[in-house]
């Protein structure tokens, strides 16, 4: 009896429930209903006026995605979540592929932690608070340090390795000048995999693990892209790759080769010549032309291009000597050159001296250094030469001197044309296509700017070392020995080798949009797409389009996740609105239905636009999607 009572009282509960959603003018049926669903969208009414550019960001903003809150923060909206929480099931997916565990580290981290791995200075971008205690802390960009710090205080034997851990968490970064929506901005959604391994052989074998792996995940998406050789920067280890997508939209550039595997990012610009097939000997003894040779030297009468930059320490300033313009084989013309501003860092830095790149007017900045005389150093002056422009020792410093107001016993003058130490000739010019590739002898190059989506990194023992996170070996297997072959019981204690592999979360979300964006809206792969169909009924058809979306989520066909468009407007608004949102299918009960019973199927990424009976409706939705 209690039983049956508490069943009439459940059912007097759901159809009570029932009246209230259809009081306040809701259909409540299990089906996925717009009218159900927050979406926010601009509609067709309200595109940009003509002359104006819409980019991927403004489509997401007018599609319903995402509002902006505050300069590089954003709101997502409930279709702009669906997006994410679907790209965090595929990284999901791909992560236990590596048998890695997901945690959630906290996003508030210590200063003091940050001082100790030598991350933090005055410069660094991040936001940093003290609480009421006058503790030190800051909203983590990273956590290199605290999961380092989580684990040295929990693993202490190599029999516990290899641990491989990650978080999909959110990000902080006191982005001096936010841009582009979420791909740059001061709130982001990040996946980070750490891993922690007691040998470099062992941590090398994870690192080619977790780049197939997302090599894996980049192949679901069924975009290009491309896998680079990277700059670790101040991340730290020797070994780095990133994942490009090749985007107008790209802070990075990224050369391949067209006849070899060389991919890499235009960062790893050594600033030395590396041409194919070209001896290292056959130049002259490297190093700086000084003073004592300055004597009955012209200055240059090649077109040549001089950039500047200024050092961090406010003493010095460099100029680099280019070609402004040099043949090509198989060009007619000239191609224009620019400088690569990261191998004249390269170049700078193994002669001692530390560039700030972000210095506006470097000559002003001199001038004003040399006019103030507040040191005893000598402010210094030093000329580059590319390899392209013939050296000349002494170059004009006239002018230079005249508006320091200064004579050249005032200053300290060298200047480069090899690297340091090296007999290498000098490149301070960035790729530009058709030249010849430095790994092969047939290839050509091609430079394209493209989006940082993820980056693997090998770390080594940059972190575990400072932050003690070590553990007992057996010394045979740091030999080479294999863990069932380990006899002996002889242990000692090394630091963890540990990697770091990134993926911008919500940066992806942008970047695929700007990726697959057309002139009609957005376009989305099926494996992240907000809902892969959507159904769109005309005037009196709703309860043939929920027929057709029982027909997809039902039955013996695979399930579709789809969405019904029960709004009330009109057929080509809603169209309108399903091309902006950019649903990967669409399925439009109209005329078609009440002429011959038949559907339209349109799928705008393969040009497909097509009318069928229902039954084959989700063999053939099926099969589109299984292209996208």
């Amino acid at each position: 009896m209690l039983v049956i009572n508490q069943t009439r009282h459940l059912s007097r509960l759901r159809q009570a429930r029932r009246l209230r959603i259809q009081q306040c003018g809701l259909h409540y049926d299990g089906r996925n209903r717009v009218s159900n669903f927050w979406i926010p969208t601009g509609g067709i009414s309200k595109k940009p006026v003509d002359g104006q550019k819409e980019d991927a960001n403004d489509l997401l903003i007018r599609g319903g995605f995402l509002r902006q809150a505050y300069s590089g923060v954003f709101h997502l909206l409930p279709l702009g979540l669906r997006v994410q929480d679907k790209l965090e099931r595929l990284i999901d997916k791909h992560m236990r592929s590596l048998g890695a565990s997901k945690v959630s580290l906290s996003s508030i981290s210590s200063q003091e932690l940050w001082e100790k791995s030598g991350r933090l200075n005055e410069g660094s971008e991040v936001f940093r608070f003290n609480d009421r205690k006058a503790t030190r802390f800051l909203l983590a960009p990273t956590h290199e340090e605290e999961i380092t710090t989580l684990v040295g205080g929990l693993t202490t034997s190599y029999k516990n390795l290899p641990l491989r851990v990650y978080q999909i968490t959110r990000k902080y970064r006191d982005e001096p000048r936010p841009r582009q929506g979420l791909l740059r901005g001061r709130e982001f959604i990040m996946k980070d995999l750490y891993t922690f391994d007691y040998s470099i052989p062992e941590a090398l074998k994870t690192y080619q693990a977790v780049k197939h792996a997302y090599t894996q995940l980049f192949d679901e998406l069924k975009i290009p892209y491309l896998v680079a050789a990277a700059d670790s920067g101040n991340m730290g280890g020797n070994l780095s790759h990133e994942f490009h997508f090749i985007s107008s939209k790209g802070e990075d550039r990224v050369v391949s080769c067209s006849h070899c595997d060389h991919v890499y990012n235009e960062e790893l610009a050594d600033g030395k010549t590396h041409h194919f097939g070209e001896s290292s000997q056959s130049n002259a003894t490297p190093g700086f032309q000084t003073e004592e040779k300055l004597d009955n030297f012209a200055p240059p009468t090649v077109s040549t291009g001089m950039w500047m930059a200024f050092s961090h320490d406010g003493n010095t300033l460099l100029r680099g000597w280019y070609p402004k313009f040099s043949m090509q084989e198989g060009f007619t013309e000239p191609v224009e050159r620019h400088v690569n501003s990261h191998a004249v860092k390269a170049i700078a830095t193994a002669a001692g001296i530390d560039l700030d790149l972000s210095v506006e007017n470097p000559l002003e900045k001199w001038v004003a250094r040399v006019q103030s005389r507040s040191s005893d150093q000598k402010p210094r002056v030093l000329d580059l030469y590319d390899s392209q422009v013939r050296v000349y020792q002494r170059p004009p410093l006239s002018d230079l001197l005249e508006k320091a107001n200064c004579t050249s016993a005032d200053i300290e003058y060298s200047m480069l044309d090899r690297f340091p130490d090296t007999t290498n000739k000098l490149s301070l010019i960035r790729v530009h296509d058709g030249d010849k590739c430095s790994h092969c002898a047939d290839g050509l190059l091609t430079s394209n700017p493209a989006v940082e989506l993820g980056h693997t990194f090998h770390l080594g023992t940059r972190y575990s070392e400072v932050l003690q996170a070590s553990v007992s070996v057996n010394s045979a297997l740091l030999e080479g020995a294999s863990p069932s072959d380990v006899k002996s019981s002889k242990e000692q204690i090394v630091p963890m080798q540990m990697g770091c592999h990134g993926l911008g979360v919500s940066r992806m979300v942008s970047a695929v949009a700007n990726r697959l964006v057309d002139s009609k809206g957005l376009n989305w792969p099926r494996v992240i797409a907000p809902y892969e169909v959507v159904v769109v009924p005309g005037k009196g058809l709703d309860s043939v389009a929920e027929q057709v979306y029982d027909c997809l989520t039902s039955g013996a066909s695979p399930s579709v996740d789809t969405l019904l468009d029960d709004r009330d407007k009109g057929m080509g608004w809603k169209l309108g609105d399903a091309d902006l949102i950019g649903y990967p299918v669409i399925v439009v009960v109209g005329n078609g239905w009440k002429k011959d019973q038949t559907l339209e199927v349109q799928c705008r990424r393969l040009g497909v636009k097509e009318d069928m009976p229902l039954d084959r409706i989700p063999e053939f939705v099926e099969s589109l999607l299984s292209q996208l």
